[in-house]
């Protein structure tokens, strides 16, 4: 197995990149092909690669954040995130890592690997801590504005990503909204709640936003802009926490000795709500695996992420979708109108 891998994407890059990449390579016996600057990326490996696990191929093009990404990626075809993503669609490389623009990540996904047949829109899958385990999350930040039909291609893709790769048995998939009742949401909401009830997976029905983080379901259906503004909100709530507990220690004796007691536990929670320890989120509903890391992420979170794509080539979740979408007939007698397909 081979795992392409964006030197030149993030905040951190080459180094944290490199590193992580090194360390996936020697933890888990995973190959990695590094796409970058060679000059650069040869000097943070230092003459290290893994006992050959690690190579590096030219890509002198960077995709800056700032950039419009579809026509940048048509225009820097060397870019790192192009030439991963090339990597993948040829066949020498079975899945992608980067931590550079999202936006960019996703252009190329698209353009250069397609959606899968009857995927109209991609979506970004994200893990929330659970009391339990975990709620996978999505869309997470791929598409603003969806239609009914859109939401249940997100239904199947996370009712498949939550039984193959986290091991959850008949997944229960529930759709976000501000009320349990089936009358509760907006157009798109109440449009898509019927569809989710004959997709032919475990629809749970509505769920409110108090129960994000109760096991209430495993799966948790939205659209990118909802869905980007919740993950945004944890991802706030849970660094504000942390602060305010630190802040708090400093002025109370007493408070210090009970951190101190309590310190396993914390470290439990902050490991739990770290994205590092989840490395990156897929893409899911493209023809071959995405995996879509955070800008800030060090070298713990891309060795994670490279752990996530070997896990999802393992478990061949592009072909399990592609059957499962194929099978499900969402477009069949008759009913794109009902499901809202111009």
């Amino acid at each position: 197995m081979k795992i392409a891998v964006d030197a030149m994407g993030g905040d951190y890059a080459p180094r944290e990149i490199v590193k992580g990449s090194l360390d996936a390579a020697k933890e888990y016996g995973i190959s990695v092909i590094l796409a970058g600057d060679e000059e650069r990326v040869y000097y943070e490996l230092g003459g290290d690669n893994a006992g050959g696990l690690v190579s590096v191929v030219n890509a002198p093009e960077v995709v800056e954040m700032c950039e419009q990404p579809a026509a940048v990626i048509r225009k820097k075809k060397n870019s790192s995130i192009a030439t991963v993503t090339r990597l993948v669609k040829e066949g020498e490389a079975q899945a992608l890592v980067s931590a550079g623009s999202t936006g960019a990540a996703m252009a190329s996904a698209l353009l250069g690997l397609g959606r899968i047949k009857g995927i109209d829109r991609p979506a970004i899958a994200s893990l929330l801590p659970a009391e339990k385990g975990f709620t996978v999350l999505l869309d997470a930040g791929a598409n603003v504005d969806c239609k009914p039909h859109h939401l249940v291609q997100f239904g199947i893709m996370g009712y498949l990503y939550a039984m193959k790769i986290l091991g959850v048995k008949n997944p229960r998939v529930g759709l976000l909204s501000n009320g349990e009742e089936e009358t509760k949401g907006n157009e798109t909401i109440l449009a898509a709640f019927p569809l989710l009830q004959k997709a032919g997976i475990n629809f749970f029905g509505n769920v409110e936003g108090r129960d994000l983080f109760r096991d209430t379901v495993d799966v948790l259906v939205c659209d990118g802009f909802v869905g980007n503004v919740v993950l945004k909100t944890v991802e706030g709530m849970a660094t504000s926490i942390f602060k305010v507990i630190r802040e708090e220690t400093t002025r109370n004796r007493l408070a210090r000795m009970g951190v101190v007691l309590a310190g396993p536990a914390l470290k439990g929670l902050q490991k739990r709500i770290d994205y590092a320890e989840y490395g990156g989120a897929p893409l899911l509903g493209v023809n071959g695996i995405s995996v879509i890391s955070h800008g800030s992420s060090t070298g713990k979170a891309i060795k994670n992420a490279i752990k996530v794509a070997g896990q999802l080539v393992e478990n061949r979740l592009v072909e399990s979708i592609r059957d499962s979408i194929e099978n499900a007939n969402i477009y069949g007698a008759g009913d794109r109108h009902a499901l809202g397909v111009n």
